[in-house]
């Protein structure tokens, strides 16, 4: 499995900050909430997350269908063959689990950096690059249909069952497939969501469309009470 990309830092605190004028730290900004976007709902992050979701699918399919073996088994042997597909259903069900917690408790992280990076200023032309409304619009279209799929397994499969002919173990496979598929779709809604809510609210919000502040000279005949503190002491891409 390959290894997962490190998050960057934080922007540095007010007082050690080292770019040498506002275009530089722009310039980092711009590189580091790319990234960050990238994380959060970008093409891999997609895969990965459908990745994980058919991997629980599978699991959770050879637990139920070692329940079934359970209910209807007729001989040692049936015994046995149910309770090596449940061992192997939970060996893909649970680290799948697993790993999509993971990637929800990495996803807040992502969220928390890309407020913070995007609170040091407002550059409107590099920020359009990540607005990326197509992307968001995938992810909640196909939230919209795994999660109509999968609310249609949890209510259909137990409402059609009849007694005497589905067991309870086909049943709890089918409900448990959907819950999944809903799960999943829940999640990436969710991700598709707040993405938009922090363009509006960080790279659209009052003053983002407002034009660049001065760099070069004019920046040089700003004030020092008008200029960000940019100390020459680290940074990202500045050392």
């Amino acid at each position: 499995m390959p290894r997962r990309a490190p998050l960057p830092p934080p922007p540095p605190p007010v007082e050690i900050r080292s770019w040498p004028d506002r275009e530089a730290m722009l310039a980092d900004r711009a590189v580091v909430l790319g990234e960050l976007v990238k994380m959060h709902v970008g093409p891999g992050r997609l895969g990965l997350l459908g990745m994980w979701a058919a991997l629980a699918a599978i699991g959770w399919s050879l637990v139920g269908s070692a329940l079934v073996m359970f209910e209807q088994a007729s001989d040692f042997f049936s015994g046995i063959a149910g309770i090596i597909c449940l061992v192997i259903g939970a060996a893909v069900l649970i680290p799948a689990v697993a790993f999509v917690g993971l990637g929800i408790s990495r996803d807040r992280e992502v969220r928390s950096l890309l407020d913070a990076w995007g609170a040091l200023d407002r550059d409107p032309e590099r920020d359009r690059r990540l607005r990326l409304p197509g992307v968001s619009l995938t992810w909640l279209l196909l939230a919209f249909v795994l999660g109509a799929a999968g609310l249609a397994l949890c209510v259909i499969g137990p409402a059609s069952a009849r007694p005497g002919r589905e067991t309870y173990g086909l049943i709890a496979l089918v409900m448990g497939i959907g819950m999944i598929g809903w799960l999943t779709a829940l999640i990436g809604a969710t991700k598709a969501l707040a993405h938009r809510r922090w363009v509006l609210r960080v790279l659209m919000g009052a003053g983002a469309e407002s034009t660049p502040g001065p760099t070069g000279a004019d920046a040089g005949r700003k004030s020092e009470a008008e200029r960000p503190p940019y100390v020459r002491t680290g940074g990202p891409g500045h050392r």
